[in-house]
């Protein structure tokens, strides 16, 4: 039994002093293999996991109408859990928004990440030597010796400049980043939301993304909200995730060589153990920011709406109605904060008593093996050489285990990241989608149904034109509601074109198409340029700006003057619609109010006109634009209008406009409609004899 005793520690004895000849080599592979290592987890932490089957982009709803149109936007986030995650659509919808806020490596932001990972590096350089200058603080207070500890302690205050510089620099550069990445972001949305006027399909977007297309129900929410918390996530991700794998790589590996390679393995044996048990307990956060700010949103759009419809919910006392959609849409948010804030309470406690206690525990266990085992290489003669190696381990597992744990946070960051991706790429998709004419829209269901099936599904052809040509067009709606199948009738220049019919019967739709905001279903259009067309509605559209702004609408004052037109000709232009007392009254051309206020509805009326004949298109949509106005006025307004050479389409129901037009288009409000010659004088006399019968028959 001692003869098996001795040669056992024989061999033990053997394989030491072999081991001991090789350690550098074994402590060389085993450094090698854990950096190797941290990468190989770093990506695969970061890395695109497999999509599943809900993973792509899918309808809003059933394809039924909604009733609500706020809950479209819920509908689509819950429905579409899954569309949140980091897996290979994220990367795809984060390379193409990348492309657009760091468009080449020359670019200012480019600039900014290459200053800021400098920054990064340089500050792991100072915690590198701060934690060696703590070693040698303590050690100098252990021998006793005040000198030493007095020139560490102005080492500490030396290196405490270029320390505070660096975090100030890290920070300011961050947020620079962020504005930079949101400014980019922003023009590339504004430049395809608002793009120039012309003739394309991918003209309108502001328009066409709210009132043809379903997806998006709070726009204004995307542009300013989800585009700022993205540029912020976006420019905070990277410091979030480069920086704490450079403290772990280069922190262990002045740990390796304190405390060797062997301990360093151990502890990230416990650690990753440990780590994959909070990686499984992890809730999907990115799905959770974005439902929150899609429940946002809709709460938002809920409150806007009812600021817009603000007069008819008063005229039907529709507050209680009002209030309990309201109440509704705030309690979904509210039981969503609070089942998020429920789920991220027990993980901070599991990943608090994970990475902060536990972790440290590890810590003290591997910082105590150069004070309890002598390790080839490492003197610990004295109190002083082993209080100085301790403090100086402590202080570099420290920071390696805070650099562990923001590795394992960037996990979260990137899932939140994820969300706002997602809602910043569904704008962008959605917009490129109504630049190509492609629409998502709730039908109705008889748009399903035998005919009008085949007609939503077509497309007509739209040629320029100097007179307005209809053949066979259709007359649908944004929902597939085919008002008219087929409508075929012309106008030239010179002929006032009068459009009457009920409400419902297709009048407004056509100005759409002649503007060019709706889509032809059908057959041939042949009309002006956009450019050679001005509405002016019941309630004109008054602009934020001066009372200039408002007869010279779109233009600026310095197009004014380009075109050779002075403040004179601008009151010259009030005076024939008698608006010309305006300038004085309100206190200057360049007085600035909110207008509908400032001005009755007759006097916007004639704001709008003085607009028309400011600019002098071709064609003027009138539609109920006198139904405020006097009737003297309204007719000087007509022959204006006629002197310019405007040609006029009128939607009106007062038959003083009559006299005026050329030609009429009236709708049954049933499908069918009459094109033909219009005769005033006779209209007028059968109306009469109409309202005469009527009067004997309530007589009867």
């Amino acid at each position: 039994m001692s003869v098996l005793r001795v040669s056992s520690h024989r061999r033990i004895a053997d394989f030491s002093r072999i081991y001991a000849s090789h350690r550098p080599l074994v402590q060389r592979s085993l450094t090698t293999g854990f950096v190797l290592y941290v990468l190989l987890a770093a990506y695969q932490g970061v890395a695109a996991r497999p999509p599943t089957k809900n993973s792509k982009n899918v309808p809003v709803g059933d394809g039924k109408p909604a009733r609500v149109a706020v809950s479209l936007s819920i509908q689509f986030v819950i429905g579409d859990l899954k569309l949140h995650q980091v897996d290979a659509l994220f990367y795809q919808r984060l390379g193409g928004i990348l492309r657009i806020v760091i468009p080449s490596i020359r670019s200012k932001e480019a600039l900014l990440l290459v200053m800021h990972s400098s920054l990064l590096v340089f500050r792991t350089a100072i915690s590198l030597y701060v934690a060696a200058l703590d070693g040698k603080i303590v050690a100098s207070l252990v021998r006793g010796r005040s000198f030493e500890f007095l020139l560490n302690i102005i080492r500490w205050l030396l290196v405490a400049i270029p320390a505070t510089w660096t975090n100030s620099w890290l920070s300011y550069v961050q947020n620079k980043l962020a504005i930079a990445y949101r400014t980019r972001l922003t023009r590339e949305v504004l430049q395809q939301y608002l793009a120039e006027e012309s003739e394309t399909p991918d003209s309108k977007v502001y328009y066409k993304i709210s009132n043809l297309d379903d997806r998006i129900k709070n726009v204004d929410q995307m542009i300013t909200h989800d585009i700022q918390h993205f540029s912020a996530h976006l420019a905070a991700i990277y410091a979030n995730l480069a920086k704490p794998i450079l403290d772990v790589i280069l922190y262990n590996y002045q740990l390796s060589r304190n405390i060797g390679a062997e301990g360093l393995v151990l502890l990230t044996v416990l650690i990753q153990s440990s780590a994959a048990l909070l990686r499984a307990v992890t809730p999907s956060f990115g799905t959770y920011t974005a439902q929150s700010a899609a429940l946002a949103g809709s709460l938002r759009h809920t409150h806007s709406r009812l600021a817009e419809f603000a007069e008819e919910v008063a005229f039907f006392g529709g507050e209680d109605a009002e209030k309990e959609i309201i109440e509704k849409e705030y309690m979904m948010l509210v039981r969503h904060e609070e089942k998020v804030m429920a789920r991220r309470w027990w993980y901070g406690c599991a990943e608090e008593g994970i990475v902060k206690w536990l972790w440290g525990s590890f810590g003290l266990v591997v910082c105590a093996i150069p004070v309890f085992f002598e390790l080839p290489g490492l003197s610990n003669s004295d109190l002083g050489s082993r209080t100085e190696g301790f403090v100086t381990n402590r202080r570099l597992l420290l920071s390696s285990s805070d650099a562990m744990g923001r590795v394992m946070y960037s996990y979260k960051d990137l899932a939140e990241l994820a969300g706002y991706t997602a809602r910043v790429s569904l704008l962008l998709d959605t917009m490129s989608d109504v630049r190509k004419g492609k629409f998502e829209k709730g039908l109705v269901a008889s748009a399903l149904e035998g005919e009008n099936s085949k007609v939503i599904s077509e497309r007509g052809d739209i040629f320029e034109a100097e007179d307005i040509q209809f053949e066979n067009v259709p007359i649908v709606t944004p929902n597939g509601d085919v008002l008219l199948k087929s409508l075929t009738f012309s106008v030239k220049p010179g002929e006032h074109l009068l459009i009457v019919g009920p409400n419902g019967s297709g009048k407004s739709s056509l100005f759409r198409i002649l503007g060019g905001i709706w889509p032809v279903y059908g057959g041939v259009v042949r009309k002006p340029p956009a450019s050679d067309f001005i509405l002016i509605p019941q309630r004109p559209y008054l602009s934020l700006g001066t009372l200039r702004d408002q007869v010279i609408y779109p233009h600026s004052q310095e197009q004014m003057k380009a075109r050779g037109i002075s403040d004179d000709n601008l009151l010259a232009i009030l005076a024939v619609v008698g608006m010309d007392n305006v300038v004085e009254r309100e206190g200057g051309w360049g007085v600035t109010r909110e207008w509908r206020e400032a001005l009755s509805g007759g006097d916007q009326q004639k704001i709008a006109w003085a607009r028309l004949f400011y600019h002098k298109p071709k064609y003027a949509i009138l539609d109920e634009a006198t139904s405020l106005v006097p009737p003297d006025m309204e007719g000087k307004m007509m022959e204006q209008a006629t002197a310019l050479g405007i040609t006029l389409l009128t939607v009106s129901h007062r038959p003083s406009l009559w006299k005026y037009h050329s030609t009429i288009l009236q709708f049954d409000g049933q499908g069918g409609y009459v094109f033909t010659q219009l005769n005033a004088d006779k209209r007028l006399l059968l109306q009469e004899e109409q309202e005469e019968l009527q009067a004997k028959l309530l007589e009867v």
